[in-house]
């Protein structure tokens, strides 16, 4: 079985983020990057399925020079190979965007069965990669999968929502989303970080998967931002003296914030 994972390098969560004055993009060379937790677990998920059967996994990513890291992390984890999108054209690309230019690399990696992702980036958190994929690649899209199970030529998969859980099979090839409660992700091992520098990672541009600039990046995006303000700083907040009386006071609080 041929699956690729989709990884990205975010801003580590307890960093500073904050977007460009210039072109309003994320600055990403501001805070600390890390590979995205979600990703850690739909590589797990593809390393699962590996080593019940015969299968290679491809790490795959668009990103700027700095990715590697994120790569190297998934590799050391397991991995068989990467292919890493190093564009300049492509930064500040949207989700449309950046879903061509994944579906693309997609095709650079020879008959692929299953693209595992997670279910949404800690950064841009649009939630609908995997869905975008499916309709460019003309595969299903099982999104949200909180399990996951493949055999004879089908994906299978669990997802939970506040209604119950929905059971979601397709025949493959497929691209499946995870959610957080898919697994618990290994941690790589020594061996596993000096494997990972040996392994091949093959680095392309967009003229590599047939684009052209105008396609990707802030010319070929539907949405840019147009402007931000930074966020206010937090009030003192409001002291409420028990007299009795706390729990009205309180309720009378919350209903002047419109949160009851």
């Amino acid at each position: 079985m041929n699956i690729v994972v989709l990884i990205k390098q975010v801003p580590d969560t307890w960093s500073e983020r904050k977007l460009s004055d210039g072109d309003k993009t994320l600055d990403r060379a501001s805070s600390d990057a890390v590979l995205d937790e979600i990703n850690e677990r739909a590589v797990e998920e593809a390393l699962k399925i590996k080593e019940a059967g015969d299968a290679e996994v491809t790490i795959l990513t668009a990103g700027p020079d700095r990715a590697t890291d994120a790569i190297r992390k998934a590799l050391s984890m397991g991995a068989d190979k990467a292919v890493h999108v190093n564009d300049d054209a492509i930064h500040g690309s949207d989700a449309v965007a950046t879903a061509k230019v994944l579906a693309k690399a997609i095709g650079t990696v020879g008959d692929v069965d299953l693209v595992l992702a997670g279910n949404e980036a800690t950064d841009g958190r649009s939630g609908a990669m995997a869905g975008m994929l499916g309709e460019l690649l003309g595969w299903p899209s099982l999104t949200h999968a909180n399990e996951l199970s493949v055999e004879n030529g089908t994906a299978k998969a669990k997802r939970e929502t506040d209604e119950g859980t929905c059971d979601l099979e397709a025949a493959l090839p497929a691209v499946v989303s995870v959610g957080e409660k898919i697994n618990e992700p290994r941690y790589p091992s020594f061996k596993g970080i000096m494997a990972a520098k040996k392994k091949p990672v093959s680095t392309l541009g967009i003229s590599d998967l047939g684009l052209d600039a105008s396609e990707v990046g802030l010319a070929g995006s539907l949405v840019q931002v147009d402007s931000f303000a930074p966020r206010p700083p937090k009030s003192g907040g409001q002291k409420v003296e028990d007299e009795g009386d706390g729990g009205a006071k309180i309720a009378e609080f919350l209903v002047g914030q419109k949160l009851i």
